[in-house]
């Protein structure tokens, strides 16, 4: 799979290795190239192009928001069901009292 390399404007763009290359031709003595030549430049995506990697899933899903009994909000794989961490912690107001 390709991995994110950076993530850029706050979230809203990302770096992802392979993806959006662009060939930059330089000229002799640029510091990168200095034989000149041409570069291979990584250009950002933006995030909402990106799926999210399950490890239970072997692929890229969708991912849900739910809230647990303690008021937790979590996210979770929309296949297998699957957490995926915790987004915020326990919200007394949103427990479900049993």
């Amino acid at each position: 799979p390709r991995k994110v390399v950076q993530v850029l404007d706050r979230g809203k763009r990302l770096l992802v290795s392979g993806v959006n290359q662009l060939k930059k031709h330089v000229r002799r003595g640029h510091p990168k190239s200095p034989q000149g030549g041409h570069l291979m430049v990584e250009l950002p995506i933006d995030s909402s192009k990106v799926k999210f990697y399950c490890d239970k899933c072997n692929k890229g899903v969708r991912i849900g928001f739910r809230y647990l009994a303690n008021g937790a909000k979590e996210r979770f794989c929309k296949s297998c069901q699957a957490s995926a961490g915790i987004v915020s912690p326990a919200n007394p107001r949103r427990a479900k009292n049993a």
